[in-house]
């Protein structure tokens, strides 16, 4: 069992890309699953109301973006195009370089919680 994600990275060239993959959920104890622990550093909450957008920018820190509320399209400087909605899990990596831009897309404001990670991931999730 695996729940979705999306990496966006600064690649070598300087610019935001993205991959989708997963983070998986072995087995643990009945029907139970569970994924490998990672530390962090800092938990926040945010809302932005329905129609929001933010232009070019990059991550403040390497973190989990998950998604509560709302839809969202986020877009690189090489137009790459992705959508974020609830249940998928964004691992915002792109901390420098040319970043990314996002706009809400439906009726809903954008309910988030950031997940602060260790610059140095020890095991990072699957892609």
């Amino acid at each position: 069992m695996t729940i979705p994600l999306i990496r966006l990275y600064t690649g070598d060239d300087g610019e935001s890309h993205f991959e989708a993959g997963t983070i998986d959920l072995p087995h643990i104890e009945g029907a139970a699953r569970r994924s490998p622990s990672w530390k962090s550093t800092a938990v926040s909450f945010a809302e932005s109301p329905a129609g929001s957008s933010l232009d070019w920018h990059r991550a403040p820190v390497r973190q989990y973006v998950i998604t509560l509320c709302g839809t969202l399209e986020f877009e690189t400087r090489l137009g790459q195009k992705f959508t974020l909605a609830p249940g998928i899990i964004l691992l915002a990596e792109d901390t420098h370089g040319g970043g990314h831009k996002w706009r809400l897309t439906d009726d809903q404001p954008w309910r988030r919680v950031y997940v602060g990670l260790e610059e140095s991931p020890r095991s990072a999730p699957s892609q």
